[in-house]
């Protein structure tokens, strides 16, 4: 199971650190032409640029604390808090229509739901 934890962290450390990268990076308009992105027109830039500055966070939050055995609790709270971030991408989603954004979000989230109850609960560090 710590295996399974291991890399299903590590991928979602990945994702959330490109996904964030690229919210931190770019533009709100540039963003805004990308496919799914379409939920940034609704938002200030700030707040994508927030929302991409704590994903980049959770993402370092995910493997970097449990790696380098310093507080390896802040793994499951990134977990959770990107557990979070998912359940209110989804509900951002179904306000704009864009049903079929919702799976990769739903996906993401029982991902990081894993991570966090594993990470808490039996296999804690």
């Amino acid at each position: 199971m710590n295996i399974a934890l291991w890399a299903v962290a590590g991928l979602l450390s990945f994702l959330f650190a490109a996904a964030g990268l690229v919210k931190l990076a770019r533009p709100k308009p540039a963003l805004g032409t990308q496919n799914g992105m379409g939920w940034v027109k609704d938002h200030h830039a700030a707040t994508v640029k927030a929302i991409g500055a704590f994903e980049v966070a959770a993402a370092t939050g995910l493997v970097l604390p449990a790696l380098l055995g310093i507080a390896p609790v802040l793994t499951a709270w990134a977990a959770a808090g990107l557990a979070l971030l998912m359940a209110g991408a989804i509900a951002v989603h179904l306000r704009r229509g864009e049903t079929r954004f919702i799976v990769v979000n739903a996906v993401l989230l029982c991902l990081a739901a894993f991570v966090a109850w594993g990470r808490f609960g039996p296999h804690s560090f």
